[in-house]
């Protein structure tokens, strides 16, 4: 099993910026694919930041050119920069990872408890 814990997130205000931090543990020599979700209140849960563990990335169209994903596999830790916040980015983040029979973001697959980012002034 894998377990996830997000931290890192809080109040900002607009064009500001916060770096979200997962951690894994457990079995983790099986995730491959690690990624950012973002879910705002009455919408689904959408991805917004993908990694493999060869880092290659891929991000949701609002977000490119604003946010980082990257991870350190040596430390287990995925991380989410976020730069240039909007209001429009408030939301619950969650961290997720692929499991050995199900892909990134699935049901079946692995979840943070999701932190709170909320852009305001």
């Amino acid at each position: 099993q894998v377990q996830l814990v997000e931290s890192g997130g809080g109040l900002v205000q607009p064009g500001g910026s916060l770096r979200l931090s997962c951690a894994a543990s457990g079995s983790i020599f099986s995730i491959n694919v690690m990624g950012w979700y973002q879910q705002a209140t009455g919408k689904q849960r959408e991805l917004v930041a993908a990694i493999t563990s060869g880092g290659s990335t891929n991000y949701a169209d609002s977000v490119k050119g604003r946010f980082t994903i990257s991870r350190d596999n040596a430390k287990n830790m995925v991380y989410l920069q976020m730069n240039s916040l909007k209001p429009e980015d408030t939301a619950v983040y969650y961290c997720a990872a692929d499991s050995p029979v199900y892909g990134l973001g699935s049901e079946g697959a692995y979840w943070g408890q999701g932190t709170q980012v909320t852009v305001s002034s």
